[in-house]
């Protein structure tokens, strides 16, 4: 949890700030006008730019079974971003005033066995901003030193806006280890998307995208995608063998969380192949697991979060480098107050994905 106390905000920082909050357990979202956060010792306080929108903040829009379960409003929703420091702690030492960052959503406790070994993206203890504590849906935003991100001068603002997500296309391609292999990447919103670009550039064989949106299909194939099927092709299984030798892809990537693509895309990972799960059901989802994992001994990944902060280094290197282009992903740039827009266009299908200016002008 943040501390409360501690280094006061220069005269410059207003008292008082909008954010968009989840203040009731029903559908949607409000602007509303709350206290700036005040930075401990140990956190800074980040001015924010340019905030994405994620899957997980249009389920928390949507009050479903999952937000019904995890989110405990009020809460500013929101974990994708970028800013500027506006003031930091006493006890800050790697960070300044007018740097410009980026931040690893995930507060670890930093003292479990996890957090000690190494794999602080799955501590036990995590908060997520946004889901558990207050997001970056908001002018501005306290995090903790240890979760800051320097970004790199050549990287633009809505790029640096989304390294959340495009690291958790990063951390499954690169946990799944696609080089040299056949993939397919059953669900292509934002994250799937951004997987494609990465494979290719990881070094996949062959890539192939599946979706029920002929829209996002579209913009796969133009990401570099091999070819890409609608999910409701009948025989799309025996296709995708088809076109592996009779076998079935080394890899699965599965960005969608719905059961039915899970268990389509297990179908098509060939014996002793990989499968990693991104992707976030709704709910309970039921698989045969003898006919589509044991027997056909796959390894089976459960991807969660970035790897801190290994998947943010391999991140900014892959934008930096000019193999990784969120342009034609990155649809829609919208001033935060048309947040209800946003949301629609996005459970509409409408969008790729997209960016919020907060800097703007949100009061009008």
């Amino acid at each position: 949890m943040l501390a409360q106390t501690g280094t006061v905000p220069s005269s410059k920082i207003p008292a008082r700030m909008t954010a968009l909050r989840k203040l009731k357990p029903e559908r949607g979202l409000v602007l509303r006008e709350t206290a700036v956060p005040q930075p401990g010792p140990t956190d800074v306080l980040i001015k924010v730019r340019k905030a994405g929108i994620c899957g997980t903040d249009g389920h928390i829009f949507g009050w479903d079974a999952w937000a019904q379960r995890r989110i405990h409003p009020p809460l500013t929703v929101g974990h994708e971003f970028m800013g500027t420091v506006a003031a930091a702690g006493e006890a800050v030492r790697g960070i300044v005033p007018g740097d410009r960052v980026s931040a690893e959503g995930h507060i670890s406790c930093g003292a479990c066995l996890l957090c000690r070994t190494g794999e602080a993206h799955i501590c036990e203890h995590v908060q997520i901003i946004g889901v558990d504590c207050d997001g970056a849906f908001a002018e501005f935003i306290a995090m903790p030193e240890y979760n800051v991100w320097k970004l790199d001068p050549a990287i633009p603002d809505e790029f640096a806006a989304v390294f959340d997500p495009l690291g958790n296309a990063v951390h499954t391609v690169m946990s799944a280890g696609v080089s040299g292999k056949s993939v397919v990447i059953t669900g292509v919103g934002s994250i799937g998307l951004m997987a494609i670009p990465v494979a290719r550039a990881a070094g996949a064989a062959s890539v192939y995208a599946i979706d029920v949106n002929p829209s996002k299909l579209e913009l796969a194939k133009r990401l570099g995608a091999d070819e890409t099927f609608d999910a409701r092709t009948p025989g799309l299984v025996d296709e995708i063998k088809r076109r592996t030798n009779g076998d079935g892809v080394e890899v699965l990537l599965e960005m969608s969380g719905s059961g039915s693509a899970i268990d389509q895309g297990l179908q098509m990972v060939r014996n002793g192949g990989t499968a990693a799960l991104l992707g976030i059901p709704g709910d309970s989802v039921n698989l045969n697991l003898a006919e589509r994992i044991i027997f056909k001994g796959l390894t089976v990944l459960g991807i969660n979060g970035r790897k801190m902060f290994e998947t943010w280094y391999q991140t900014q290197a892959l934008v930096k480098s000019g193999r990784i282009d969120l342009r034609p992903i990155i649809t829609h740039v919208l001033p935060m107050r048309e947040f209800d827009r946003a949301f629609e266009l996005m459970r509409n299908g409408e969008a790729a994905k997209i960016v919020l200016d907060v800097k703007g002008d949100i009061a009008k």
